[in-house]
């Protein structure tokens, strides 16, 4: 799938280029847990502390891989962040953890720690050089010590028993490989889909037009949006696992999302068709909604109105231009 990807893939990456790379992230991560540090200062000072202590680590393996870099390569490092790499973990915005709480605090800060750690892996054995390998197995070390602190936070500040680290792995790489990028495709698939099928179906009152149009549109999206997935990230760094896996997930759901409102126009009666129809769609904006308030940890209230109301200007949009 490397051939459909518009970012450099981490096989392709000279050694130059993974140390600089490893540079930045430091350097991103260290912000983050300084910013997790400032806003738990108050309420939480004692996690406060951890967080500091865990940023002044970044800091000094920044300052080891810079030492590293000039080393080898000379003082000037090459501009190469995470959002460069095809593949490569991202970090989600610090005001979206921050209204999730101190335990999602604490999930982040854990998986940041094993995303670390697998590029670091990686980057050794991708290395030629001794002293090179040595300072990022090193780091690896590091940063899976740096997992386990993460996890102590949730026994020290949260009310209930810790969930064992080998349950969040597996929960989170179930929601990386299928959920994530099915609900993509079922948010894509049922909202995307609106305004073709429903232009259709006013602008025509023919339901076998509608449930064809509304066919075509369902399996296009399908293999437009599972070809993308697919190509996007191969999960060699990020861990999303199997990009084919993540392309049926995506491709899969988009189709059905689509297919959802589309099958009512087999009914030859327009207007009991139209019913069902919107019946339908709006079960799926709902369904979608509650998905990510269960598995993205989205606060419902909020993803209820981001899907429905787009849902809603989008179903009004098709509806005005078929009835036009």
């Amino acid at each position: 799938m490397r051939f459909f990807s518009q970012r450099r893939h981490f096989r392709d990456l000279s050694e130059q280029e993974v140390i600089a790379l490893a540079i930045s992230s430091e350097e991103d991560d260290a912000r983050i847990y300084r910013s997790y540090a400032e806003m738990l200062r108050t309420d939480f000072p004692a996690t406060a502390k951890i967080f500091e202590g865990m940023a002044t680590e970044e800091d000094e393996h920044r300052r080891l891989l810079i030492d590293l870099h000039e080393s080898r390569f000379g003082s000037v490092i090459p501009l190469i962040r995470r959002e460069h790499v095809a593949g490569f973990y991202a970090r989600r915005p610090i005001w979206l953890i921050e209204n999730l709480g101190i335990d999602r605090m604490r999930t982040e800060a854990a998986a940041m720690e094993h995303d670390a750690e697998r590029f670091y892996l990686a980057a050794a054995a991708k290395s030629g050089d001794a002293a090179t390998r040595k300072l990022l197995g090193d780091l690896a070390a590091a940063e899976a010590g740096h997992q386990n602190a993460a996890y102590e936070l949730e026994a020290t500040h949260v009310d209930g028993d810790a969930e064992a680290s080998e349950s969040d792995v597996a929960k989170r790489q179930f929601i990386l490989t299928w959920v994530q990028p099915g609900l993509a495709g079922l948010m894509d698939g049922s909202v995307s889909t609106l305004a073709p099928i429903f232009a259709t179906a006013f602008a025509t009152h023919n339901t076998w037009t509608t449930f064809l149009v509304g066919l075509a549109a369902s399996i296009g999206a399908g293999i437009s949006m599972g070809f993308t997935e697919a190509a996007s990230d191969d999960g060699e760094l990020s861990g999303r696992g199997s990009p084919i896996k993540r392309g049926v997930a995506s491709g899969v759901m988009t189709t059905v999302g689509g297919l959802g409102h589309a099958l009512p126009y087999l009914i030859t009666d327009f207007w009991t068709a139209t019913v069902i129809a919107i019946i339908v769609v709006f079960v799926e904006l709902w369904a979608i909604a509650w998905i990510q308030n269960k598995f993205m940890e989205t606060p419902f209230f909020r993803a209820a109105f981001q899907v429905v109301l787009g849902g809603a200007l989008v179903f009004a949009a098709g509806v005005l231009i078929g009835s036009g």
